[in-house]
């Protein structure tokens, strides 16, 4: 079932990006609570192991091996996040920007064993425009694309190929907040509360888990709203 045959007017998504190991926690966290998520996922880069600095400690940023990308995403989504996680605005041929996000969705279509259609723009800072956009609508499979530009709304929106999440989950203050003002609110129309992240973010913030799990508490296992994946919500 999707959002808009369920006959709620309230929906709830996550998006997670780069397939890394921490996923696998984070979707036993999820599928304690009957929560569903996407995952955004380099094709190019499964099974490679990489670190990162953040709040100047080293963060294990290995990724998922394609073997295991099957079973660990089961009742979850997975969805395009480019083949090896370019800039796609900064890639002026046009061929290798559908290479890009085309080639990533087949693959992960083989892998999964399903139709992938589902996608999130990589990298920091800019990291999508009109150009792009139109050349994913046209020349893909894919069927929406989400940004990482906070837009603080609950409202649906027009352009599914630069679709703005509602909130960014380490702003978890804003999120709680919106999070009370959603299972309180009694909307006239559909209304969704779209919130995404990495989830070895969760390895730099030692309480986070602690924090996010309450979160995941108040929102969850509620009869008046939709749980489902990006695709279920979206399309």
């Amino acid at each position: 079932m999707n959002f808009k045959d369920s006959g709620k007017l309230k929906a709830i998504t996550f998006s997670y990006d780069d397939a890394v190991t921490q996923d696998i926690e984070f979707i036993e966290l999820l599928n304690k609570y009957n929560l569903k998520a996407t995952f955004n996922i380099n094709s190019e880069l499964l099974g490679t192991k990489g670190m990162l600095i953040r709040d100047n400690k080293r963060i294990s940023h290995y990724k998922i091996h394609p073997s295991d990308v099957r079973d660990l995403y089961a009742g979850h989504e997975v969805a395009v996040h480019t083949l090896t996680h370019p800039r796609l605005p900064d890639i002026a041929d046009d061929n290798e920007v559908i290479r890009q996000v085309e080639q990533d969705r087949l693959n992960l279509s083989e892998i999964v064993g399903y139709d992938v259609v589902g996608m999130a723009y990589p990298s920091g800072g800019v990291n999508n425009d009109d150009r792009v956009a139109k050349l994913i609508k046209e020349n893909t499979g894919v069927k929406y694309s989400r940004t990482i530009t906070c837009n603080d709304s609950f409202d649906l929106q027009e352009n599914l190929y630069r679709f703005d999440p509602t909130v960014y989950h380490l702003d978890f203050d804003k999120m709680m907040k919106m999070g009370n003002d959603f299972i309180n609110m009694t909307p006239d129309k559909p209304q969704i509360f779209y919130i995404w992240g990495h989830t070895y973010e969760f390895d730099y913030r030692s309480d986070y888990r602690v924090k996010f799990e309450e979160f995941l508490k108040l929102i969850s296992n509620r009869d008046d709203i939709f749980y489902g994946t990006n695709k279920e919500v979206l399309l």
